[in-house]
C-alpha cells in the first residue's frame, strides 16, 4: 500500500486550507477553504486551484468556516461530481458561508465595473463561482453524524469527532486498511478549546493514530482566561455606556457572534452592566442563529438544559437586536451612544463592518475590539497592530479610535491546549505529526515546544512537498 499526503493551502501560512490524502493512486481532499488576505493575492491563489478535479476522489470537509470550505463551489463548477463529507451542522453552515461569499462576489463585480467605467477603464474580473455552483456543492455533501464509522471507498473509512471549534466542527478519522496493513490519520481541522459556551469540548477519539494533521493557528500564543476576558468586557462595556460611545466588534457569523452575544447576556442579567442596545448587523449571523438552534446535537450540556429543560434561548434578550436591511445597517451610522455592533467580516475584509469603520474609526469614544484571528495583510490585522492609518474602500482614515483585543474568545486552542489534548489522545503508534494552518513564526515555536514535551517527529508542512505515510 502507499499512502501519502500534501497540502495545497494553509502551509506555512492560515486560511485556505487544502490538503490531500493519496492512497494507492486514489486521491481524497480534506477541507477545500478559500485564502484570505489581500485582494489580489487571494483571487491568484483562490483560481489556481493545484489539483485537477478528476483526481479527487471524495472531499471531507472538517467544518463550515470559508477558509475550510469556501473553493467547494469552484470545485464543482470545474467538474466535480463526487461527495462531499461533513457534520450535518457543518453541511448547513457551509451552504450558508458558501452562498454568502456568491453573494458578496456578484456585488463586488458589480461595483468594480462601475467603477472602472467612471474612470473609463476596462474591467475583465469575475467572480470565482456563482450561487448555483455554491447549491450544487450542498447537494453533492452527505451528512455524518459525530461518532458514526463509514466507508468512503473500499478499504477506506472515515469517522468524525467533535472538534469544539465551531458548530458542527470535526476531527476526521481516517483509516485505511489494505490487506494486512492498516493506517490511521487523525485530522484536526481546527481544534477547538476546553469550557467554551454553546458548543462541547474537543472530542479524544478511540483509535491510536500512526499520524496527525495539526493546525497551528496559535501555535505560539496562549488565550486569556475567560474570567478575565468577561470582566475586559465588562469594563469596555461600562467604558462605552458613560462616554456615550460605540464599541464596533468585527465578528464572523459563525460561533464568535453567538458567543458574544451569551455573554452579554450573562452580563446583564447578572446586573454587571445595563442594558446597552446591541446589533448583531449581519443578515447571515442571523441565519446562522437559528442554524444553532437546529443543530442542538452540538450542544454543551450547560446549553442543551437552557433550551430543553428550561425553555430560555441564551441567543436573545430584550437588548438585542438583529438588522436585516441595509437600510437598517446604514441608519446605526446615524444612532447616538451608547451602544454595541457586532458585524461581519471577523478579518475587516468585507461586509457591513467596514462601513461601520469608515464612519466612526476616526472617533476617539468609538472602542474598536478584535476577538479573533486576524491574518496577515488584512485590514483587521492592520487596525490590530495599531496602525495610525488605515485605507478602507480606497480612503485613507486615521485611527483614533481605540482598539483592544481579547484573545479568550478565540475558537482556536493555544500551544498549551493542544499539547493537552494530545496527550489524552492515545499517542502509542505515532510516527509524526504535520502541523498546518500556522504562520511561521507559530509553527516554529509550536515544533519545539512539542519537541520538547515529547513529540519528536514534528514536521512543518511545506506548499506542494509530498510526505510519504508508512
Amino acid at each position: 500500500m502507499y499512502a501519502g499526503f500534501y497540502s495545497l493551502g494553509a502551509a506555512e501560512e492560515v486560511t485556505g486550507s487544502k490538503h490531500v490524502l493519496e492512497i494507492d493512486g486514489q486521491s481524497y481532499l480534506i477541507d477545500c477553504g478559500a485564502f484570505q488576505g489581500s485582494r489580489a493575492e487571494a483571487d491568484r491563489k483562490n483560481r489556481d486551484f493545484g489539483i485537477a478535479v478528476d483526481r479527487i476522489n471524495s472531499v471531507i470537509l472538517t467544518h463550515g468556516h470559508l477558509d475550510h470550505c469556501g473553493l467547494l463551489p469552484l470545485l464543482t463548477q470545474r467538474g466535480y461530481n463526487g461527495n462531499i463529507y461533513a457534520t450535518p451542522a457543518s453541511r448547513d453552515i457551509a451552504s450558508l458561508i458558501m452562498m454568502d461569499s456568491a453573494n458578496i462576489q456578484a456585488r463586488d463585480a458589480k461595483y468594480l465595473k462601475s467603477q472602472a467605467q467612471k474612470k473609463g477603464e476596462k474591467f475583465n474580473w469575475t467572480p470565482l463561482f456563482s450561487e448555483q455552483d455554491a447549491i450544487k456543492a450542498v447537494q453533492q455533501t452527505i451528512g455524518v453524524s459525530y461518532n458514526r464509522p463509514m466507508y468512503i471507498d473500499d478499504g477506506v473509512s472515515l469517522e468524525f469527532y467533535d472538534a469544539g471549534h465551531i458548530l458542527g466542527s470535526a476531527i476526521a478519522s481516517i483509516k485505511i486498511k489494505k490487506g494486512s496493513e492498516e493506517l490511521n490519520i487523525l485530522a484536526t481541522g481546527d481544534l477547538g478549546r476546553k469550557g467554551k459556551p454553546i458548543i462541547r469540548n474537543p472530542a479524544i477519539p478511540e483509535t491510536a493514530p500512526d499520524y496527525i494533521i495539526l493546525e497551528s493557528t496559535y501555535g505560539d500564543r496562549r488565550h486569556d482566561s475567560t474570567d478575565e476576558a468577561i470582566e475586559k468586557l465588562a469594563t469596555m462595556a461600562k467604558r462605552t455606556i458613560e462616554k456615550k460611545g460605540k464599541i464596533l466588534i468585527p465578528s464572523f457569523a459563525i460561533e464568535r457572534t453567538q458567543e458574544l452575544v451569551y455573554y452579554f447576556h450573562l452580563l446583564v442579567d447578572d446586573g454587571v452592566i445595563p442594558e446597552v442596545p446591541i446589533f448583531v448587523d449581519s443578515p447571515m449571523a442571523t441565519n446562522a442563529t437559528t442554524i444553532f438552534q437546529v443543530h442542538p446535537e452540538c450542544y454543551s450540556e450547560e446549553i442543551k438544559e437552557a433550551f430543553i429543560k428550561h425553555h430560555k434561548n441564551p441567543f436573545g434578550f430584550n437588548s438585542l437586536h438583529f438588522t436585516t436591511s441595509v437600510q437598517e445597517s446604514k441608519a446605526l451610522n446615524d444612532h447616538k451612544g451608547p451602544l454595541i455592533i457586532i458585524s461581519a467580516d471577523g478579518m475587516c475584509e468585507a461586509g457591513r463592518i467596514q462601513h461601520h469603520l469608515m464612519h466612526n474609526i476616526q472617533d476617539p469614544n468609538t472602542t474598536i475590539m478584535t476577538v479573533g484571528y486576524m491574518a496577515e495583510n488584512t485590514l483587521g490585522r492592520r487596525i490590530r497592530n495599531r496602525e495610525s492609518e488605515v485605507k478602507i474602500h480606497g480612503d485613507w482614515y486615521k485611527v483614533k479610535a481605540q482598539v483592544e483585543e481579547i484573545n479568550a474568545f478565540s475558537a482556536h486552542a493555544d500551544y498549551h491546549e493542544m499539547l493537552e489534548w494530545l496527550n489524552a489522545v492515545d499517542t502509542s503508534k505515532l510516527k509524526g505529526i504535520f502541523l498546518v494552518h500556522g504562520e511561521k513564526k507559530s509553527q516554529n515555536f509550536l515544533k519545539k515546544f512539542l519537541e520538547e514535551n515529547g513529540y519528536p517527529n514534528v514536521e512543518i508542512v511545506k506548499y506542494g512537498k509530498t510526505y510519504e505515510l508508512n
